[in-house]
């Protein structure tokens, strides 16, 4: 338990609520609002119902495969759909699923290498979230581009139909993907008003409903909480600077410095969809609709990752919204270029190992380690890609002499170029003493916690508890601070509500838009004290000193009716016991419950 991403006991703990209450609130602090993504938990919480398999199990393990399965299918669908190349669609699904940043140093992925190629297995509302989003796009491929005319108006009336069903799910399941789909929409309209003076109507259609569909959402099922983002222009690549120096936390970079690290993250970006620049061989399938639709969403995506802040990174969830599509356009790209260059296999197989040997060689000579040593100046961070950028520049100038034709020279270039990301970022993993830390440090999160900081018997008595109480019971605990990380509190604890699926009068309070709404940059949401003092003291005074009085207040005020103690902080020699009947204990854990009248 202990081991497990700081996030996956904050989501099992959703998927018990969704399983036993509608509508839902937060489980680990009674009477907060639930103004989160919530409809991944229903779907887990029915699949529990439905095959009485453990939400643990499902979460954990089994849950994940089938929504990658069938993204991983439908982004081929959309990618086959605009391409009408079956290499072009295997590119994009091999890109999306293993390009990452383009590291060029040696050490661990630090700062602006953070992004992933594919949906996160510890991240369940953006992959649900991708799944239900796949649809929206792929509908709108086929409206913009009016394919299959033939087939009449009734067809488009069911797929009209469609797609407001699936925008509808996408505003419960990760509504970041649709202001980004708004930018796409409306850059599909603007370029459409430029090149033919005229309106393209299903792109109009298509933007107003994607707009009262992120205005609902925002305003009433989020309830206008802004769960910690805010605007701040460049915040992550403040924080890249941060962590590639080892200067994590310190003061503001210099302005040079961020501008540096802001030019290296637009060339990962360059190094990823260069593939893109391949449609300029072919500039009017750059104006088709649903390419300008795939680039609209993901410039809109770069830039909220550079104009937004949040504490963990939030931010970045609006990139993997759009990363798949830019993956597309630029598979789309390469295979026009490859097509009309008439690159041969072997061609194509030259061009891919010189980008992989450039990515080994240009790591293994420069030697640029990250978090850089102490009175390394930081401006060796720019020697890697400074020493790419000559390489490209060097063999363009070699081809374009040799005779061969400017647009081979080009699509050569392009191939090679992009063979660079994949190599560039697992390099790192693979050599031979590479450091390494779990994927959870790239998001700015602490090592998992040691084994031994887990309470004995948690997952027992927390089992006994969901199957000797009632739904509607009200737990106390102690356990407020994630195990191991107590001193300062770090407030992410959420495995009483997770095994229990009960909710809890005050466990941890990180993600409550309560407390989340109260955080500023400079500090950490999971580092703030709890904001309702005296119901925490009540809380607390249960275990620490126990009492008739102090237990009665607990059930007569609050409605508590269990509770769950972490036996390390009150000792088994607690008085706990006097005042409300054991009922079960495990390892580390005591299960009391409080008897009617006990004030």
């Amino acid at each position: 338990l202990g081991t497990a991403s700081v996030d996956m006991p904050f989501h099992l703990a959703l998927i018990g609520e969704l399983k036993h209450h509608l509508p839902p609130t937060v489980p680990m602090v009674d009477g907060q609002p639930l103004l989160y993504h919530w409809f991944v938990y229903t779907h887990f919480a029915t699949a529990s119902h439905l095959t009485g398999i453990e939400p643990l199990l499902l979460l954990f393990r089994l849950g994940m495969l089938p929504m990658m399965f069938t993204l991983t299918i439908l982004l081929a669908m959309i990618t086959h759909r605009l391409t009408r190349s079956h290499p072009a669609t295997l590119l994009a699904i091999t890109g999306t699923v293993f390009m990452t940043a383009p590291n060029l140093y040696l050490g661990v992925n630090l700062g602006m290498f953070t992004w992933r190629g594919f949906q996160s297995w510890t991240g369940p509302t953006q992959t649900f979230g991708a799944l239900l989003f796949a649809p929206v796009v792929l509908l709108l491929v086929d409206l913009l581009e009016g394919h299959r005319r033939d087939e009449g108006r009734r067809r488009d009336v069911g797929r009209w139909l469609l797609l407001g069903v699936f925008m509808v799910a996408v505003m419960g399941a990760k509504a970041i993907h649709l202001p980004p789909l708004a930018a796409g929409l409306a850059a599909v309209v603007g370029v459409e008003v430029i090149r033919r003076r005229r309106i393209h109507r299903p792109a109009l259609v298509a933007l107003g409903m994607t707009v009262a569909c992120s205005l609902f959402a925002q305003v009433v099922l989020f309830g206008g909480a802004s769960q910690g983002t805010m605007v701040d222009p460049l915040s992550l690549l403040r924080r890249a600077w941060g962590e590639l120096t080892g200067h994590v936390g310190a003061a503001e970079p210099p302005p040079f410095s961020v501008l540096g690290v802001t030019v290296l993250y637009a060339l990962c970006l360059a190094v990823a969809w260069c593939g893109i620049l391949g449609l300029l061989c072919r500039p009017r399938l750059l104006l088709r609709p649903a390419v300008v639709l795939l680039l609209g969403m993901g410039a809109a995506c770069v830039a909220a990752v550079l104009l937004l802040g949040h504490p963990h990174l939030g931010q970045l969830y609006f990139f993997g919204a759009c990363y798949p599509y830019m993956m597309i356009v630029a598979a789309y790209g390469l295979s026009v270029i490859v097509r009309r260059a008439r690159m041969p296999l072997r061609t194509i197989a030259y061009a891919v190992g010189a980008g992989v040997m450039t990515a080994y060689l240009i790591r293994m000579l420069c030697d640029v380690r990250t978090p850089l040593p102490p009175g390394r100046p930081d401006t060796v961070l720019y020697l890697p890609y400074a020493a790419l950028l000559a390489v490209v520049v060097l063999v363009a100038v070699a081809l374009m002499g040799t005779g061969r034709g400017g647009l081979r020279a080009w699509a050569f270039m392009l191939v090679a170029f992009a063979a660079v990301g994949p190599p560039a970022a697992w390099f790192t993993r693979a050599l031979p003493g590479a450091e390494s830390v779990p994927v959870a440090r790239t998001f700015g999160e602490v090592p998992p916690v040691a084994v031994q900081a887990v309470p004995e018997g948690a997952l027992e008595a927390g089992r006994w508890l969901r199957a000797h109480s009632d739904p509607d019971d009200l737990v106390a605990t102690n356990a407020h601070c994630r195990w191991g990380y107590e001193n300062p509190c770090d407030s992410r604890q959420f495995w009483v509500a997770a095994l229990s699926e009960r909710r809890v009068l005050v466990e941890g309070w990180t993600y409550t838009a309560a407390n989340m709404s109260r955080w500023r940059p400079g500090s950490l949401p999971e580092r703030l004290p709890f904001w309702d003092g005296e119901r925490l003291a009540l809380n607390d005074a249960a275990f620490q000193a126990p009492s008739a009085a102090t237990i009665g207040r607990l059930r007569e005020r609050y409605g508590v009716r269990w509770l769950f103690a972490d036996e390390r902080r009150t000792g088994r020699t607690s008085r706990i016991g006097d005042f409300a009947e054991l009922r079960f204990r495990s390892g580390d854990c005591a299960v009391y419950r409080i008897p009617d009248g006990s004030a």
